[in-house]
């Protein structure tokens, strides 16, 4: 039977964290399954104690209660927040209130967010980040800057005696089990992958940049601020990281660049340009390109493809003064994407008025995509032999583009 009390995980540093069972959409993007958990932590040293995060406003009383079975707030000398997201600094506010004499540790970039939820201009802080530590007692705590995992302020932090790092959000899984580590739950590696692709995936090259501090440490057990607490060679979970945010498909391209467009069609008409276009893009040397009906393509595929590519192009219908739906379940899938450096373009085929293609590339602009000031590819209804020459023409300029032709442009 699940005892509500705090767990000790090593010496000294307890979980003093809350689970959340009930939970089935997280973020609005997300879907638990499983639930999920609020981590949080607690180390008492002989010279004092440390909080580290706590746990969503909905769960603050079991965590005090729990804090209340460890120590008195009097003993509170610091809170450490890896991440300022309402999860795991809901209970802030109310900690500062029942131990006034902590100082609250963060990143530089945390600093206006933690004025804010609190509501506090005179609040005890001090910020923290890479080569910084904190000595209390016999524990030593190394700060990392990590910041974009995923909100800008985020850190973790480093326990030297027990070889134990504080992540923040990153090796998380939203996965409820109350058995709390990773040999003990069940198999959860489904919520961690899911976890990564919805959440870290757009921030690939931070990963990337914090597993480099990691690798600096030995890390034998790793404190995630949701999910399982992993201590069964946490070294693989960072090296699955490290291989997903790897570009390994580019590789694979032999340094060609990838075109990849999408369309849907009802008549077949914005079918016949997109292969028009194709066949263009594909004279240019360098080029990679693929063709993708989204009428018959996963979301899960969607995203693998949009994440390997240099330049997509969406090939849509106007259908009531609107794109269907599935061209817009494609560009939501692109806020799943790290979208620096891509190029983006649409075009299609339409009946009375063709809006569908500009409100496309409206939102690439809005989702940083380079969108190239190419004349829109609007062609009415059945496109003739002239128009799919044209559409030739663009797939050839577009795939231009995307081996640099407008960064010559503009330096000319």
């Amino acid at each position: 039977m699940y005892s509500n009390k705090p767990i000790e995980i090593a010496p000294n540093i307890y979980f003093i964290g809350s689970f959340d069972p009930d939970i089935r959409t997280f973020d609005i993007i997300m879907k638990t399954a499983n639930g999920s958990s609020y981590n949080a932590y607690l180390i008492k040293t002989d010279e004092g104690v440390i909080i580290l995060d706590t746990v969503k406003l909905e769960f603050q009383d079991e965590f005090f209660k729990k804090i209340e079975a460890l120590c008195s707030y009097e003993e509170i000398k610091y809170v450490i927040s890896h991440h300022l997201e309402p999860d795991h600094a809901g209970a802030i506010p109310e900690l500062i209130n029942r131990a006034p004499r902590a100082k609250v540790l963060i990143s530089p970039q945390a600093t206006p967010m933690l004025k804010a939820i609190t509501r506090n201009e005179n609040i005890d802080f001090e910020t923290v980040w890479t080569n910084k530590s904190l000595t209390l007692g016999n524990k030593t705590i190394k700060f990392l800057t990590t910041p974009y995992l995923h909100w800008p302020e985020t850190m973790s932090s480093y326990v030297v005696e027990d070889k134990l790092l504080f992540s923040g959000d990153v090796f998380g899984s939203h996965y409820h089990d109350r058995r709390l580590f990773d040999d003990l739950v069940g198999d959860f590696f489904y919520a961690f992958k899911y976890y990564y692709d919805h959440i870290m995936r757009p921030f690939k090259s931070y990963a990337l940049n914090a597993i480099k501090l990691y690798d600096k440490l030995e890390i034998d057990m790793i404190a995630t601020l949701h999910g399982p607490i992993l201590r069964n060679n946490p070294k693989q979970y960072i090296d699955y990281y490290r291989k997903w945010s790897q570009d390994n498909y580019k590789d694979s391209a032999h340094g060609k660049k990838i075109l990849s467009i999408f369309y849907l069609t009802s008549y077949k008409n914005t079918k016949d340009m997109a292969e028009a276009i194709f066949e263009g893009a594909e004279s240019v040397d360098g080029i990679i390109t693929n063709v993708y009906d989204l009428a018959s393509i996963e979301e899960s595929n969607m995203i693998n493809i949009l994440e390997e590519s240099d330049g997509v192009l969406i090939g849509t219908p106007t259908i009531n003064a609107d794109a269907p739906k599935p061209v817009w379940d494609l560009l939501s899938c692109m806020m799943l994407l790290e979208k620096k450096g891509k190029t983006g373009g649409a075009f299609g085929s339409y009946g009375w008025s063709g809006e569908a293609i500009d409100m496309i590339l409206h939102r690439l602009k809005s989702l940083n995509f380079r969108v190239p000031p190419m004349d829109s590819l609007k062609i009415k209804l059945i496109p003739t032999t002239e128009e799919l020459a044209q559409c030739y023409d663009y797939g050839v300029e577009f795939a231009e583009i995307i081996n640099g032709k407008m960064l010559e442009m503009t330096m000319n």
